[in-house]
């Protein structure tokens, strides 16, 4: 069998199999494992999207839950003497579209980034090769495979996960959310030409609200899993995934015993 090289600073060389580095791995990647225990991945604009993006979620979802259930009553003083509902207001408005300038980005450096920006943006469902990886990461996250593959970007599992609840989610929470927002806005004004025609097009605002807080809810699973996930596999697959976030590199630890 073919094999990489992975040279880690106490234990020497260490062999990788060629055939368990799979995914979008190409051969600049593969020669620069070679070299050292890591692979630059993810350029500093993709990394800071992601943590300014994953801010902008929990102040989005903190202020969402209270937003479609107000406070009944307020503790301290009369609701008179305070802002806090529309503190609220501002903070999920202000969030909302520092993700949407966020995405408007992300999308730009998906074009002008490395090959790994653009997974984000893509499922290649027409490649056989890469549905049976995504059996094969079914199986390994069900504990029914006993060896991890190795990827550099996402494996295919988490590119399926990441489409549907990061490009296609944040799309439809952005079109629903913007379409809300028109309302308050008023008529004429830019929000309501560009995303008002949503609110008729649904029926009105209260159907309009209803789905966009059932996307808050699918947006809450996918961020649990995808934690969870994360830890699991920097865990068990011996390649690191938290702190690929932080530095752009992925290691890949020696799992050869002696």
């Amino acid at each position: 069998m073919a094999h990489d090289t992975i040279h880690t600073p106490n234990e020497g060389v260490r062999p990788l199999e060629s055939s368990r580095l799979t995914g979008d791995a190409t051969a600049d990647d593969i020669e620069s494992i070679r070299r050292r225990t890591s692979v630059f991945v993810y350029e500093w604009p993709v990394r800071l999207w992601h943590w300014v993006n994953a801010a902008c979620i929990l102040v989005l979802c903190f202020t969402g839950w209270f937003i479609a259930s107000p406070l009944p009553t307020m503790t301290f003083a009369e609701a008179t003497h305070q802002f806090v509902m529309g503190y609220m207001r501002f903070a999920h408005f202000a969030a909302a579209q520092i993700m949407t300038v966020g995405f408007f980005g992300r999308i730009y450096w998906a074009i002008v980034g490395n090959h790994h920006s653009k997974q984000l943006f893509y499922v290649p469902f027409w490649n056989g090769h890469w549905w049976r990886e995504v059996f094969f990461e079914l199986r390994w996250y069900m504990f029914l495979e006993a060896e991890p593959k190795k990827y550099v970007g996402h494996n295919p599992l988490a590119q399926i996960a990441m489409f549907m609840f990061m490009t296609v989610g944040i799309t439809f929470m952005l079109l629903t959310g913007w379409a809300l927002y028109a309302e308050g806005a008023g008529q004429g004004s830019l929000p309501d030409i560009v995303m008002g025609w949503l609110i008729g097009l649904v029926g009105n605002t209260q159907i309009l609200h209803g789905i966009h807080h059932l996307g808050m809810w699918f947006i809450v699973v996918f961020m649990i899993i995808h934690i969870y996930a994360a830890i699991r596999e920097d865990i068990l697959s011996r390649q690191s995934m938290v702190s690929t976030m932080i530095s752009g590199h992925r290691t890949f630890k020696d799992d050869r015993p002696e």
